[in-house]
């Protein structure tokens, strides 16, 4: 059924979390997920005759919340046993629906041709992410990765789809993927993708590929300010440009669910932040909105990235140089500084360092924060419970009630970050917050968020979001 529907455009989730593309299994956990954070007795078996209903019905495309529909009604109807309440199910959800029922111009907005500037860990997987969200067509649709060169072609389009297909922190690639060493094309869930190969990000000519004002995501990370980023324009085809880490100068750094607004409809250069910032950025807007922040400083116990040695040698920064599987590496952290441009009001307020640990994905952030009055770990971690589950940010912001947590746990987590709640410090106006964040997946989840606002790809929602920090 979730299948069904989400060939039709209508996608299903569950308090923020994707139900299609997913195993029974995943299912199943999903759910328990829910169950744990909200305490109650939500199930498979509670959400199942709401899910029959809206494949009953003629829906228009949007994205549907079956676990906010399951609660609400839950809590509206708690006697399963009363004698009209399978007719009260379908008239709830009719009505929760009447606005995309019988309805095919739910959406005004145009698919949108992307190519994947640079394919390492962020590119890979937001071609992974492309592909998943495929979904009718109606959508972002991948259509090119562009590389620089190789002596040899067809030995790199092999090697570049097995890096597709196989990958050591992430698992396997869902689906298929054929190799067309002729056309230099990677057929992955019946996506084409043309593989090109090029020095000058603003000498191709796209359209020859059939890619018309497409948006480019470059993940090589090369450019960074407007004139470097700009080349990109010069290439026939192209519309737009998305920067996966922090952009410099003028361009506009947008974490979505924060300052997502900011995105004009002309706006032809965007940077995504930095995957530090990500995690960070909405708790502390939240935090800040609830309970006011004077000061903090945030530490971040950072996985190894690729830019630093797996053997001691030279690096242009320092520490960075030494092994990175092999040692703590002490080193600067710019998220704390761009926390000031997305968030004005904290400003000159918080200091920040980052600690590379031996650990390849997951990271931490570790926010120490003085609050304008006293709380309680109760009232903190209810309040970002409840931002978790019931406000806009619930796609940024994640939560665990488990003390048996680890890093490997996130692994694949789609939240910016997630709160471990057992961690919570609090003493009077001091507050510690610990953040989890999946700096790969997660933060390429928060790219494609991005991605979608600037190609105005926008459904409408099913219950309606909260208007409170709604962006």
């Amino acid at each position: 059924m979730i299948g069904g529907l989400y060939r039709r455009n209508v996608a299903i989730y569950i308090h923020g979390m994707p139900l299609y593309n997913t195993s029974v299994i995943d299912l199943m956990k999903a759910h328990r997920a829910v169950r744990q954070i909200e305490n109650n007795e939500m199930s498979e078996f509670e959400t199942h005759p709401i899910l029959e209903i809206l494949s009953s019905l003629d829906l228009g495309p949007a994205h549907v919340d079956i676990g906010k529909l399951t609660s609400a009604f839950m809590k509206a109807y708690p006697d399963k046993a009363a004698e009209n309440y399978a007719e009260d199910m379908l008239d709830y959800v009719r009505d929760q629906c009447r606005h995309i029922i019988g309805r095919y111009d739910t959406v005004t907005h145009k698919p949108r041709d992307v190519v994947v500037y640079g394919f390492g860990r962020i590119g890979r997987l937001a071609m992974r992410l492309l592909v998943e969200k495929t979904g009718g067509g109606h959508n972002l649709v991948p259509k090119a990765v562009v590389l620089r060169p190789p002596r040899d072609e067809v030995l790199d389009l092999n090697r570049r789809a097995s890096l597709l297909r196989r990958d050591s922190i992430h698992g396997g690639f869902q689906g298929t993927i054929r190799v067309d060493e002729e056309n230099r094309v990677l057929i992955c869930n019946g996506n084409v993708i043309h593989f090109i190969y090029a020095n000058d990000p603003g000498a191709i000519d796209y359209t020859q590929f059939g890619i018309r004002d497409a948006l480019v995501i470059d993940s090589t990370g090369v450019w960074r300010d407007q004139e470097g980023l700009g080349q990109h324009l010069k290439s026939k085809g192209v519309a737009k440009v998305l920067l996966t880490t922090s952009g410099k100068g003028v361009i506009k750094n947008i974490v979505s669910g924060v300052n997502s607004d900011q995105i004009d409809a002309d706006d032809q250069l965007i940077a995504a932040a930095s995957c530090t910032t990500n995690a960070i950025v909405p708790v502390l807007k939240c935090m800040n909105d609830r309970f006011g922040i004077v000061h903090g400083h945030m530490e971040t116990v950072h996985a190894y990235t690729d830019d630093q040695n797996l053997h001691d040698n030279t690096h242009e920064k320092e520490r960075r140089g030494r092994s990175a599987p092999l040692n703590l590496v002490l080193t600067e952290s710019n998220a704390t500084s761009s926390v000031g441009k997305l968030l004005p009001e904290l400003a000159g307020k918080l200091t920040g360092n980052s600690i590379r640990v031996p650990v390849p994905n997951v990271s931490m952030a570790i926010l120490n924060l003085t609050l304008q009055g006293d709380t309680t770990v109760a009232e903190v971690n209810d309040y970002l419970r409840d931002v978790s589950l019931n406000s806009s940010m619930q796609r940024q912001i994640d939560y665990t009630v488990s003390p048996e947590v680890v890093s490997t746990d996130f692994i694949g987590s789609r939240a910016a970050g997630i709160i471990d709640s057992h961690a919570t410090i609090v003493q009077g106006n001091r507050a510690v917050l610990y953040v989890w964040y999946d700096n790969e997946f997660g933060y390429t989840c928060q790219v494609v968020r991005v991605a979608q606002k600037m190609a105005g790809i926008q459904y409408p929602v099913v219950p309606p979001q909260p208007a409170t920090m709604a962006n």
